[in-house]
């Protein structure tokens, strides 16, 4: 090996060798940091949907397409309804779910640590009816437009549990409508909807986004009507979770002209509700898959209209506030989304631990000037001990002998000692310290060896 190569290997690992503490404190502080702080996502979470063929099914689908991109598997659990979701979540049985605005007690759920993703849209109340049930009622007009036509009918108000059961009582208290002089009923909406086409119930009330196959089914059904609520705005005032909405003449067929006319509804605002104790990178990955999955123009809304903040019963999350009126980093446009999200989570680990190492990084040149260094000083106690046979004046040639050889090898060391270029005024004052060693010893030896050489003549002419 090229001796030149040599020394910047030998460089290299004196380097490494003096940084190893601090790049052990280092990564044993972000191996803490990414332990307590737990920024990747678990690969399974539980949201709690709906009933098949509803709105908050399909949407739960989709949901769950867009996070297995990225890894994670959405365990959907069918429910009741917003209802039945909101029970899941206090209890901790899900870990996002669907809730109509309505169903969540806002100071209650706070407290029990719910939080909102955002709104992502309208669900409106659909009244059906048959056309010839109306007939019945209104023969002049062949039509429903009050909910105290609705006496003596046969209802359905969905199942217990999906929170519609709640809501319409509290429209028939406000219509001074005693519930037990209607013949109410709470099938599910699928087998509700068949006894409706049969002729068993007269009216089905469903509460869902206009995506739902049962009310898409609905609209296109002869004999079945659309109840027009000209009260909206009258009920929007009453009961804040509600807004009046107007389902566009021809928005289900142009073709068709169908609704032959504007129809004016009940609108409550679905929520995306996450549980606090929820991983924040899944909160942060919803709320984002919301943003696309719900900011096309529909029915009822204009695009961007959703998701939105401004009409969540419950606070908002920082993840959900950031999805839909922060800007994303810039780093999310060309990360995947485990290394954007462990980024973002471990931001200021990273910048504390910048911090950490601008003090920290001042011990790296000591340590590495020592550790060179020591590479030449440690011979020093073997030349001191030299150094002190010498002082003791031996007589013996044999040990003057045996201390030149400790020299010669010790400089034979020395020679073969690699160091910078920076420090090789350290090896060449330790090489003329041994020089200077070797002189004192040869120095000492011709006036002891002639000493000798006389006694030794004396000694032969006695």
């Amino acid at each position: 090996m090229p001796k030149t190569l040599k020394l910047i290997l030998l460089s290299l690992r004196d380097l490494i060798a003096s940084a190893g503490p601090v790049v052990f404190i280092v990564i044993g502080a972000l191996a803490a940091a990414y332990w307590y702080l737990d920024p990747q996502p678990p690969k399974t979470v539980t949201l709690a949907t709906g009933p098949d063929g509803s709105a908050y099914a399909e949407f739960g689908k989709r949901y769950a397409a867009a996070l297995k991109v990225h890894g994670i598997d959405v365990v959907l659990k069918h429910t009741d309804g917003a209802a039945d979701n909101l029970q899941l979540l206090r209890s901790g049985q899900a870990d996002v779910g669907f809730v109509r605005g309505g169903s969540a007690e806002p100071v209650g759920d706070e407290e029990a640590g719910l939080t909102s993703l955002g709104s992502l849209f309208y669900e409106p109340l659909w009244l059906f009816y048959r056309t010839d049930v109306a007939q019945k009622v209104d023969r002049q007009n062949a039509a429903l437009t009050t909910l105290v036509q609705l006496k003596g009918l046969r209802i359905n108000v969905d199942k217990q549990g999906s929170g519609v059961p709640d809501i319409m009582d509290k429209l028939f208290r406000a219509n001074h409508i005693d519930v037990r002089t209607l013949k109410l009923s709470n099938l599910e909406p699928a087998p509700a909807t068949e006894a409706l086409l049969a002729g068993r119930l007269d009216v089905v009330v469903l509460a869902s986004a206009p995506q739902s196959p049962l009310v898409q089914r609905l609209l296109r059904t002869r004999g079945i009507q659309l109840m027009d609520f000209g009260q909206s705005d009258a009920y929007a005032r009453r009961f804040p979770f509600f807004s009046a909405v107007t389902l566009p003449r021809g928005v289900v067929d142009l073709a068709a002209d169908m609704p032959p006319h504007d129809v004016a509804l009940l609108a409550a605002t679905t929520s995306l509700i996450a549980r606090d104790d929820t991983q924040p990178a899944l909160r942060q990955l919803f709320a984002e898959s919301a943003q696309s999955l719900h900011s096309g123009a529909g029915w009822f809304n204009r695009a961007r209209d959703f998701p939105n903040t401004r009409t969540s019963e419950l606070p908002v999350s920082p993840e959900g506030d950031r999805a839909i009126n922060g800007t994303p980093p810039f780093w999310q446009r060309y990360l995947p989304f485990w290394a954007s999200n462990l980024i973002e989570r471990m931001w200021l680990v990273l910048g504390g631990l910048v911090v950490l190492m601008l003090p920290l990084s001042k011990i790296v040149p000591p340590l590495y000037q020592f550790r060179v260094r020591s590479r030449v000083f440690r011979w020093y106690a073997r030349l001191r001990e030299i150094e002190t046979k010498v002082d003791a004046r031996t007589g013996e040639p044999e040990v003057k002998h045996a201390l030149l050889d400790e020299l010669d090898e010790l400089d034979r060391v020395t020679h073969r000692i690699a160091v910078p270029l920076s420090y090789t005024d350290e090896l060449y004052a330790l090489r003329n310290n041994i020089y200077a060693v070797r002189k004192r010893l040869l120095a000492s030896w011709p006036s002891e060896a002639e000493g000798k050489v006389r006694s030794g003549t004396a000694a032969a002419e006695s």
